[in-house]
């Protein structure tokens, strides 16, 4: 379903953005048709944060609460959402008159584990920067065309560490940093059947593998259907995991016969950040002998 023309919300739940990036990306969404609203909060500074933790959440319960249907864009992500994320009422969204969808990557994966627990989805997507600096990126068209209701079917090279297969799952996921961080929390997921989404950006290797580890130890891929890799960015080299982040990842899931696809193009990436749309169902081809990958949503 479209959500152009709707209301269209910036907050800045995590970590103080440049107003010019806000500016920008509401002039270019204006342009898209929305009635634009930025929180009160959303262009602030406080240390690392853009507000302070009781003002971030004053902006975003207000965002939700607001009537009607819409979109809630997060202005950038960074770190935050973990000191107010229990602090939120999601239930508003439950009902269809006021559902809106909550757009952002990084931090913001802690709002898509929220929204995922609620059986809502929400988007993966480009924010505030590159909607302002990327206009006419594959990133952002591909963005404004999730926003017009379309749905998202994307081919892609495979590489060495991919697992071949075909499943069908409810895609969840982001952040491995955040999604490690809320393992053992009411904000955890529930993996069973699922399509795991996982990037990361400017970790160690030998902590990616803890993470990783920490999710094969817990039972994760035991009950996911398939596994979507997006960018490692900024991650260090280091000799002794010769293989980088996919090396490890492939490690870990060696002895589980679902598909991988690595290499896919979302994360902290710019403009080639492809959206994916969180809690929909997708189909995951990975194929046998090319190991070229077919990620597409399909029908509920």
């Amino acid at each position: 379903m479209s959500t152009l023309n709707c209301q269209l919300f910036i907050v800045s739940p995590s970590g103080a953005v440049d107003p010019e990036y806000v500016a920008g990306a509401k002039a270019v969404l204006e342009q898209w048709g929305y009635k634009v609203y930025v929180a009160p909060h959303a262009c602030g500074k406080m240390g690392r944060f853009s507000a302070s933790d009781d003002e971030r959440i004053s902006d975003l319960q207000s965002a939700i609460n607001a009537p009607g249907r819409g979109v809630i864009l997060c202005s950038r992500g960074g770190y935050g959402l973990s000191r107010i994320i229990d602090k939120i009422d999601f239930s508003p969204l439950k009902t269809p008159d006021n559902y809106k969808l909550i757009v952002g990557f990084s931090d913001i994966t802690a709002l898509h584990n929220a929204v995922s627990n609620l059986g809502l989805r929400s988007l993966h997507a480009a924010m505030t920067k590159n909607i302002a600096t990327e206009s006419g990126s594959i990133a952002v068209e591909t963005l404004k065309s999730v926003l017009e209701g379309k749905p998202l079917s994307y081919r892609f090279g495979g590489t060495p560490f991919n697992h071949a297969g075909c499943v069908k799952g409810r895609l969840m996921g982001g952040n491995l940093s955040i999604i490690y961080a809320l393992r053992g929390t009411p904000y955890d997921l529930n993996y069973d059947g699922a399509i795991l989404f996982i990037e990361d950006i400017g970790e160690r290797l030998y902590h990616v593998d803890r993470m990783i580890q920490n999710l094969r130890l817990g039972g994760v891929f035991d009950r996911i259907s398939g596994l979507v890799v997006g960018q490692f960015t900024e991650c260090d080299t280091d000799d002794t995991f010769p293989g980088g982040a996919y090396g490890i990842i492939s490690d870990a899931v060696k002895g589980y016969d679902f598909p991988v696809a690595m290499n896919f193009s979302a994360g902290h990436i710019g403009e080639c950040n492809l959206p994916l749309l969180m809690g929909a169902n997708y189909r995951l081809d990975v194929s046998e002998l090319s190991q070229i990958v077919t990620l597409e949503q399909t029908a509920d």
